[in-house]
């Protein structure tokens, strides 16, 4: 019995030996990891604020054109990149040119015009001129008259004759000064280029001018050519109807909308990270821009009526504009979904 309980310890003791002394590490790391790992999320939790409701945004402006008429050559297509002035597509010019050569022809007649009414005020100073002349010879000579008709010397019909030679030279010369007048109310002071005539032409003619310019429309910003379907030769544009989307490429925020409950420590500044779900992968680095000034609901068309006996209370979602620091390495397009982390503890509360 001795022998075989000898032989017993002896076997329980190699079996000792043979137990790797990683298995006891193991045994203890694994606890102490469980602690460190649920200790880490004690001290975090509610640090960040994430959201999958995000999407990638940019400014569009939609091209439209000041003046109608049918489209006469195009000079882009979809998805293009243009240059802020490129031009995109012309309208037919031969409407305008023609109205141009009209309000040209109409700053001429003015012109004319106006040298005719100067022509004539000056023409009027001599006719007062004459009709005064004419005025005093009739007084003078009805004076003598009037002395030999007193002295018996003339008879009463040469008298009349003489006092009515007098009354038409004063009807001539009242006729002359009025002339002379509405010579002058035609003609403003300051000079032929000042008459109101020659104006009204010269702006006829500069809005010609401004038409005929805008037969060009230009990209009014650098960006990506979209919606461009009804740019094609020979359909017709109708002055304010927009033809042409140009997605602007120099500003790209995203718009992360969380849950008012997540903004109780949110701020302007914070840093957030930003992953694409067309970019597995890809993250972005970013801050906090600026945080609406309303929920979702009250921007909407149709804003929710809680005046009711049902009324049932629902989580608001406050959009947040989150901007990129740096260039990514994949291009951003407008309406990407995106997942949006924000650290409320990093930078300063504002």
């Amino acid at each position: 019995m001795s022998d075989m309980a000898m032989t017993a310890d002896a076997v329980e003791m190699a079996a000792e030996r043979k137990t790797p002394k990683w298995r006891n590490w193991l045994m203890l790391s694994v606890p102490l990891l469980l602690a460190l790992v649920g200790g880490y999320f004690w001290l975090t939790s509610g640090r960040y604020v994430s959201t999958d409701n995000a999407y990638v945004q940019q400014d569009k402006v939609s091209v439209s054109a000041e003046v109608s008429g049918p489209v006469a050559e195009v000079f882009v297509r979809e998805n293009q990149r243009v240059k802020k002035g490129e031009l995109l597509f012309r309208i037919d010019q031969r409407p305008y040119r023609i109205a141009l050569a009209q309000a040209e022809a109409q700053m001429k007649a003015a012109s004319v015009e106006v040298t005719q009414l100067q022509t004539r005020s000056a023409g009027t100073d001599a006719d007062i001129r004459g009709a005064e002349s004419n005025l005093g010879y009739a007084q003078r000579n009805f004076a003598r008259y009037s002395e030999l008709l007193d002295r018996g010397f003339t008879t009463r019909r040469q008298y009349d004759d003489a006092l009515h030679d007098v009354e038409e030279a004063r009807e001539r010369l009242a006729n002359a000064r009025a002339s002379a007048a509405n010579a002058g109310a035609a003609l403003a002071s300051g000079g032929t280029s000042n008459q109101p005539a020659i104006e009204a032409a010269r702006v006829a003619r500069e809005k010609a001018l401004l038409d005929l310019k805008r037969t060009e429309i230009r990209a009014p910003a650098d960006g990506i050519v979209a919606q461009s379907d009804r740019l094609q030769v020979g359909n017709t544009v109708v002055s304010g109807v927009p033809m042409v989307t140009i997605v602007r490429s120099d500003d790209i925020w995203i718009e992360a909308n969380y849950k008012e409950t997540d903004l109780a420590k949110m701020y302007v500044g914070q840093p957030a990270e930003v992953e694409f779900d067309a970019y597995p992968g890809m993250k972005a680095k970013g801050h906090v821009a600026s945080i609406g000034a309303g929920t979702g609901s009250e921007f909407s068309v149709l804003p929710a009526q809680n005046a009711t006996g049902n009324w049932v209370k629902v989580t608001q979602r406050v959009p947040v504009r989150i901007r990129i620091d740096a260039p990514t390495s994949r291009p951003l397009l407008a309406g990407l979904s995106a997942d949006v982390t924000v650290d409320t503890k990093g930078g300063a509360e504002r």
